[in-house]
């Protein structure tokens, strides 16, 4: 049976350790941030707790000083350890408030959870295959001060993750309120047309992801043309090539969005030339 974290604690999968008056549970208050492990090595680490500590301040989470990015990840490594998850892995690191109502003027210290999975081996490989994609419609993202954030609210992603298993797709596409892309259900988006690439821009509404992050600044250093701009799903269907990015996978290049068809030439140089320089 596997472990979890629960506030510096560890506990058997089978416990119980939330509360209903949880504010997590009740009102989705709390951030949360996934991170691969490579030989018990957290990837992207700093990148990661940057974006969680600045996502807790924005939030008004008061965090106490014992709390520390330090002291996370210490307990991060241990629970890998204690589950057997030492080679590749998946981490989710879950902060919440506590228990109380929605006026509450306190509880505002942050609890945590933190979980493992073990990953395959051939977790962030190239997709030889692709992906096979749809754009989801039933739901839209709003654009405002927390779209960027990893937050608790996740439900246009759930959705969009349940239309794409219905469809029999990989993934789906999450639009923003004026119509436009915003992102897939698990990862930020690219394009490539006339060898530029182009990503959807944070004031779009989609998450700021880490990957995401890495691969601008990596494209930008090697002087690729690379753009941030708003991303309508005509604009897809005109693309040459499209492909995903995430924490954990990496780059996965996408072949189809409905009846749209997509190579992978460039995508596949920009897996080689530019994920080898940052991932072991």
């Amino acid at each position: 049976m596997g472990h979890f974290n629960y506030n510096g604690k560890i506990f058997e999968e089978s416990k119980t350790v939330i509360g209903v008056n949880n504010r997590g549970l009740r009102y989705g208050d709390g951030l949360f941030e996934t991170i691969k492990s490579s030989k018990a090595e957290l990837l992207f680490a700093a990148e990661h707790f940057e974006r969680l500590w600045n996502g807790l301040a924005f939030l008004q989470f008061k965090i106490p000083t014992h709390l520390t990015r330090a002291r996370l990840q210490n307990e991060i490594l241990q629970l890998l350890d204690k589950n057997g998850h030492n080679e590749l892995a998946r981490i989710r690191l879950t902060l919440f408030r506590g228990n109380g109502g929605l006026f509450d003027e306190i509880n505002h210290h942050p609890e945590y959870l933190i979980q493992t999975w073990a990953l395959p081996d051939n977790a962030g490989q190239w997709n030889s295959n692709g992906l096979t994609m749809g754009v989801y419609t039933d739901a839209k993202k709003i654009r405002d001060k927390f779209s960027n954030l990893k937050h608790n609210n996740f439900l246009p992603y759930v959705m969009a993750a349940l239309h794409a298993k219905s469809e029999k797709w990989n993934d789906a596409l999450v639009l923003n309120d004026a119509g436009r892309i915003c992102d897939s259900s698990i990862a930020n988006i690219f394009l490539v047309k006339d060898e530029v690439i182009s990503t959807v821009s944070l004031d779009e509404g989609c998450i700021a992801g880490v990957m995401r992050k890495n691969i601008l600044k990596l494209l930008s250093e090697n002087k690729v043309k690379v753009q941030e701009v708003a991303i309508r799903v005509e604009d897809l269907l005109n693309a040459d090539e499209v492909f995903l990015t995430n924490s954990i996978f990496n780059i996965r290049w996408v072949q189809a969005i409905g009846d749209k068809k997509y190579s992978n030439r460039y995508t596949q140089k920009i897996y080689s030339e530019f994920l080898s320089t940052i991932l072991k």
